[in-house]
């Protein structure tokens, strides 16, 4: 009996008990739970594939005062640690079932683990994928032996598609996290840790990434099994892909209503069941950061092991980094493992992260001046930066500004570990001089699209600003376009691509005040993620007079 194509894993998922080949595995004195350890221990993902390297962040170690560990599940064979779960479980069924095949929905890492786990188990795989995947990521699935079906406009249409199919063949569905073979199959990697780091019983912290949540529930099972009682295991989520930290704080499972797309590989709405089960109990906590953090990890990697990880890889180690400085351990000489997920990065999204990585560092800082508009107020305004190098100035005259004064948007490499006070003494200094500042550095219209279209003020009546999410897909532009009334003007549009998945769109649109009510219905059936951005004040400086 093949397990049911539950592909949402709602709350009426099946339990792990509903699964016959698991029954030898459940715990003695009426447990209800499978038995990890032994799952773990009898694994078949070696069938497969050799232990990843635990490697020292020689540099990174030093910068932060503990010694920082990589888990390199970035150099599998599909560039991430989805192969184990997928292979695990694949490899534990029945004959019908292999001879039948299986299925599964996914764009990314699973994909690829289910495609070559099946070429080595010689079980025929489908895999589902939306319509505008990239076809960097078709070729990969299709060069692994598997057959891809590109269905619908999004992920719900591939997924309706997938159970349908997997319904009406007979096929098996092979889960990306809630499953107890699945998340055996990623706990080997908590075995590995505890083998491969040097006296394990002085473990402090493993961080994980946490998408559905499979990774860190192996580990977790793992390693609170067998590893020193004082280990923590803590998730690492993005501030804009926090289901696990939301529903752990409810206790029940939280359905996320959007979630931001730049860590693809964690872009979850709900985790799973028994990946929740299991995190409620043995997970100590969960760590959250920014893309901007994220993209600062990206480059520590690539500068420790000059290997370039994908957002969701990354994801463990910005997260660690994050805990560090919160907790105020610089220099605690304590030992830290960071999973390294994944590798399967779009080529086009390293500008993004490249621009992104030293904002994320705190390594640079983004500042908007007001300055009188007089000759000798540029060479006072650098006299003030120097010897900082500055990395961009951008300034455009305009008279629909207060009289005598010039708004300049500039960045600049910091010179001292101290972000917060080097800015704070910058900003008194040109306080001093008659020259008011501010820090931008986390204002994400000025990052995104301020600085690149500083240069026309105007006054447009009934504007409204907003910043949208594009998913790259075909007619996304045309589906903004179409649903907007021809009496709503476009005032200002600006697009940048930031990868493969994702556009992001800065938009001005006269909207008169007695028609909100029918823009707000519109943007609600666009379906895309949006904030308003007419307060900004980036906005109010630099693009807007009046």
């Amino acid at each position: 009996m093949a397990p049911t194509a539950t592909l949402e894993y709602s709350s009426d998922a099946p339990s792990p008990l509903s699964y016959p080949r698991l029954q030898k595995h459940l715990l003695l004195k009426n447990s209800q739970t499978p038995d990890y350890l032994r799952l773990i221990l009898t694994s078949k993902v070696y069938e497969i594939l050799k232990e990843t390297p635990l490697v020292l962040a020689t540099n990174l170690s030093a910068k932060l005062g503990n010694q920082i560990w990589l888990k390199r599940e970035d150099l599998q064979e599909v560039f991430s640690f989805k192969i184990r779960g997928a292979y695990n479980f694949m490899a534990n069924l029945g004959e019908e079932e292999r001879w039948k095949g299986v299925i599964t929905c996914s764009a990314g890492n699973h994909a690829q683990g289910v495609a070559l786990a099946g070429s080595h188990l010689g079980i025929p795989c489908t895999i589902v994928m939306p319509g505008g995947t990239p076809t960097i990521k078709v070729r990969n699935v299709a060069r692994l032996g598997a057959k891809t079906i590109l269905h619908g406009n999004d992920f719900d249409d591939a997924k309706a598609e997938c159970a349908r199919l997997a319904e009406l063949h007979g096929l098996v569905f092979v889960p990306p996290y809630d499953d107890p073979l699945v998340i055996a199959g990623q706990g080997t990697i908590g075995m590995e840790i505890l083998k491969q780091v040097p006296d394990s019983d002085s473990l402090d912290a493993i961080f994980a990434s946490v998408g559905g949540g499979g990774l860190v529930s192996g580990i977790c099972e793992y390693i609170k099994r067998i590893g020193n009682p004082n280990t923590k295991i803590i998730g690492a989520e993005t501030v804009d892909g926090d289901a696990m930290d939301k529903s752990l704080r409810s206790g029940d499972r939280v359905t996320l209503p959007e979630v931001g797309p730049f860590s693809d590989g964690t872009a979850v709405r709900i985790v799973g069941q028994e990946c929740f089960r299991i995190c409620k109990e043995l997970l100590d906590g969960i760590v959250k950061v920014d893309n901007d953090e994220i993209c600062a990890a990206i480059k520590d990697i690539f500068e420790e092991t000059r290997s370039i990880t994908e957002p969701a890889g990354a994801l463990a180690l910005a997260s660690l980094k994050h805990y560090i400085l919160e907790n105020n351990l610089v220099g605690a000489q304590k030992k830290f493992v960071a999973v390294i997920s994944g590798a399967n990065m779009n080529f086009d999204r390293l500008r993004f992260v490249s621009e992104r990585a030293e904002l994320g560092e705190g390594r640079e800082a983004l500042i908007s001046v007001d300055i009188p508009e007089r000759p000798g107020s540029f060479i006072a305004l650098h006299s003030i930066i120097h010897p900082r190098d500055v990395t961009e100035f951008i300034y455009r005259y305009n008279p629909n500004t207060l009289p005598d004064r010039a708004h300049i948007l500039f960045s600049f490499k910091l010179s001292t570990p101290s972000r917060d006070v080097e800015i704070k003494e910058l900003l008194q200094a040109l306080e001093a001089a008659d020259m008011k500042g501010y820090d931008i550095s986390d204002n994400e219209l000025a990052k995104s699209h301020g600085r690149y279209m500083i240069g026309g003020p105007q006054c447009v009546p009934n504007e409204r600003v907003f910043r949208f999410e594009f998913p790259e897909r075909p007619h996304a532009l045309r589906k903004f376009l179409l649903g907007l009334k021809q009496d709503w003007n476009l005032s200002m549009f600006h697009y940048r691509n930031h990868g493969a998945d994702l556009g992001k769109v800065l938009a001005g649109i006269q909207v008169p005040r007695e028609e909100y009510d029918a823009f707000d219905e519109f943007l609600k059936n666009l379906n895309y993620i949006y904030v308003e951005e007419t307060d900004n004040p980036v906005y109010r400086r630099y693009l807007h007079s009046g």
